[in-house]
């Protein structure tokens, strides 16, 4: 599992680490793909991106009014993103970024940091 550190506001989930088939966030260890609000992570049924979709990321979208961009970790690899979705989720008012999981992780660390509204949906590695 790579460390990751940081100084997050309290009760922020600030991704400590990842591998190994899951993620530390805020110091507790999560199996499987997540999904990452500031506040909240929770697991997430996703095993590959093949199977991603709008409806995979419904506790998100109940709080997309609440994050700026939403970051995509698509394993190992990146992934297109359905403009349908795009377009879904900017309406709500959420840009999507989509990239490998580890950069997404490195980057919303960053962005959380910056105290930007950020969320992550990461597929385990």
């Amino acid at each position: 599992m790579q460390d990751i550190s940081g100084l997050p506001k309290e009760g922020q989930q600030l991704i400590n680490g990842y591998g190994d088939g899951g993620f530390r966030v805020s110091g507790v260890r999560y199996e499987g793909s997540v999904l990452i609000l500031p506040e909240k992570t929770e697991n997430w049924p996703l095993n590959d991106i093949g199977s991603f979709s709008l409806d995979s990321l419904s506790s998100l979208i109940e709080s997309s009014d609440e994050i700026e961009i939403l970051l995509i970790g698509c394993g190992e690899g990146r992934a297109y993103i359905e403009d349908d979705i795009r377009r879904s989720l900017r309406e709500k008012g959420s840009v999507v970024d989509a990239m490998s999981t580890g950069a997404a992780v490195r980057t919303y660390n960053v962005l959380l940091l910056e105290r930007r509204r950020v969320a992550a949906a990461l597929i385990a590695v």
